[in-house]
């Protein structure tokens, strides 16, 4: 009993931290290291055509996501050599000069009613360069520029306030189109806030916004805590834990209707709801038989599943991403570990065995590894091990880490921890060399999930 109790404790305290007072006016992503390392790139400000006001500068977008990513360090204006619209405008040796090898354009053009078409094009300037000095080629008595250099374009009708979403999916492009990894920067987060419950009726709040902080959306307040948010996979719904009956209950909420429904009201420990990769169960951790452990329901039905049975506590459930497998916390070792259980035949294999005690396992979207928070001579870090052949290594220098969640391309790693006395969300990249901060609202800021790719 004395083992339980302090699994709880640390639990807790990883859930729980001091309320803070520092305010933000909104989410805000820092860097904080692994720009130097990263490939130089160009995204020219957008020629504009049009009488009225620009909506928004989609190239600053598009030149943010890409620094944040760690991949790339885009250049500053103040550096570029010139300012095309379009391939036709560029001076290609001008930017090779300038160690620029790939450069974003585009223009956006009014055309009334709210209504804007935007084009882009991501160029090569080296191959642009070699082009330029080939003989030219001609063609019913024309000159045919190259088209080598053009490595992707596009041209699409937009309005207002989809301004920013574009600029999104431009670099979700770009990004996917110079690394041949898929592009996460049309994706949201949910986590949970707390005010300060001495000045604030319902301090505490379940907020959803884009990756990057903008367009925040508050889903819930209450006066009682809200813990664990969990994307559907399909991005419409979250599932969470809500205090707000005077007892834990699990919930399932659509972000866009607004309509909730409860999951669960059984007695003692509803929590850590985590839906299956094909959005049709939901695992969790109930007490109702006594100690906590595993269980899958079946959201249609309700039919529940006991996944373990075992005097110790069984917690944190997630899903392998072939939804064949789960893996969670217990301390059956002895220390809180992770461990694996075959759903077919419930099997169960030890997977951490490095530091102190490892929490809060998730999967990388490949399958290939494991990131946990890590507690190492009383210190708790994010880190990742390689599930083939065991492999650790320890992502964060933070302090307190916790809650560590990947997004869908498995680029990054978003978790809660400590810094200068406020609760904020961290990322990290999955191999530690990028590393960035988003400094927050007025009060702590904990249990971010990161949602899947989003149509």
């Amino acid at each position: 009993m004395k083992k339980i109790q302090t699994f709880c404790t640390i639990l807790m305290t990883l859930l729980s931290l001091m309320l803070v007072t520092r305010a933000y006016a909104q989410l805000n992503i820092v860097i904080t290291e692994g720009v130097d390392n990263a490939t130089p790139i160009a995204v020219v400000p957008f020629g504009w055509e049009g009488e009225g006001v620009l909506p928004g500068e989609i190239a600053d977008v598009v030149t943010q996501d890409l620094r944040r990513s760690g991949r790339f360090n885009p250049m500053t204006m103040a550096q570029m050599p010139e300012f095309p619209r379009d391939i036709n405008a560029v001076n290609y040796q001008a930017w090779v000069d300038k160690g620029i090898n790939t450069l974003v354009v585009g223009s956006v053009a009014e055309l009334g009613n709210d209504r804007y078409r935007i084009d882009f094009q991501l160029i090569d300037t080296l191959s642009g360069s070699q082009l330029a000095d080939a003989a030219p080629v001609l063609k019913d008595g024309q000159l045919v520029a190259g088209q080598s250099q053009l490595i992707a374009g596009r041209s699409l009708t937009v309005t207002g306030k989809n301004f920013r979403q574009f600029g999104h999916r431009i670099c979700d492009i770009v990004y996917e189109k110079l690394t041949g990894q898929k592009g996460a920067f049309l994706t949201r987060i949910a986590y949970v806030v707390v005010r300060d419950t001495n000045s604030v009726a319902r301090p505490y709040q379940l907020v959803i916004a884009d990756y990057d902080g903008e367009n925040e959306l508050a889903l819930l307040s209450s006066k009682e805590p809200l813990m664990s948010p969990s994307w559907s996979p399909d991005g419409n719904k979250l599932a969470y834990v809500s205090f707000e009956n005077g007892k834990p209950q699990i919930f399932i909420q659509d972000i866009y209707t607004m309509n909730r429904v409860m999951i669960t009201d059984f007695k003692g420990i509803n929590g850590a709801p985590r839906f299956s990769p094909d959005g049709k169960q939901l695992a969790m951790v109930l007490s109702k038989d006594g100690n906590p452990d595993i269980y899958i329901m079946e959201i249609a039905t309700r039919k529940l599943t006991r996944i373990t049975r075992h005097r110790a506590i069984d917690t944190e459930p997630a899903w392998a991403p072939n939804g064949k497998e789960l893996i969670f916390s217990s301390e059956r070792g002895g220390k809180p570990q992770i461990y694996r259980v075959n759903l077919s035949n419930k099997r169960i294999k030890r997977l951490t065995f490095e530091g102190d005690m490892n929490l809060g396992g998730i999967i990388t979207p490949d399958g290939r590894e494991l990131v946990v928070v890590n507690r190492t001579n009383g210190n708790y870090h994010i880190a990742r091990q390689n599930l083939s052949d065991g492999a650790m290594q320890v992502l964060t220098t933070t302090f307190l880490d916790e809650s560590p969640s990947i997004a869908p391309n498995g680029s990054m790693i978003i978790y809660s921890t400590l810094h200068e006395g406020t609760q904020v969300l961290s990322l990290v990249s999955l191999d530690g060399r990028f590393k960035a901060r988003l400094p927050g609202v007025a009060g702590q800021i904990k249990a971010p999930s990161w949602s899947p790719f989003l149509r």
